[in-house]
């Protein structure tokens, strides 16, 4: 089976960066997407590695974003007893559509790869 998914949106903050006891990067944050013509939806994302480092000095709350990568389902049992889930998307590819330059004032070229 094929897990891709493909989103354009804008990032809800500023991404939220903490780092495995092995000293690997990982960032987070929420994604605003357009679902429907009325309707906008919200997805958790994670990077990892790379893509997390470039997403902690190039990103921002509201640039805009394209990502790749694959749904991953969470699910807990509540105190009470009461199942749920949620889904988050796992960064494979990002691609930055608009940001306000945050993070490339410091390279030699501008970009950041």
């Amino acid at each position: 089976m094929l897990n891709q998914t493909v989103l354009t949106g804008n990032l809800g903050q500023d991404p939220e960066v903490f780092f495995t006891s092995e000293g690997n990067p990982i960032a987070k944050f929420s994604l605003a997407f357009r679902a429907s013509k009325k309707k906008t939806a919200w997805i958790k994302v994670v990077c990892f590695g790379r893509l997390a480092e470039i997403t902690e000095k190039y990103l921002h709350s509201g640039a805009r974003v394209g990502i790749i990568g694959t749904l991953d389902e969470n699910t807990w049992e509540t105190d009470e007893g009461v199942k749920k889930s949620s889904f988050q998307l796992i960064c494979n590819s990002l691609e930055f559509i608009k940001t306000d330059r945050r993070g490339f004032e410091n390279d030699e070229d501008g970009t950041p790869f």
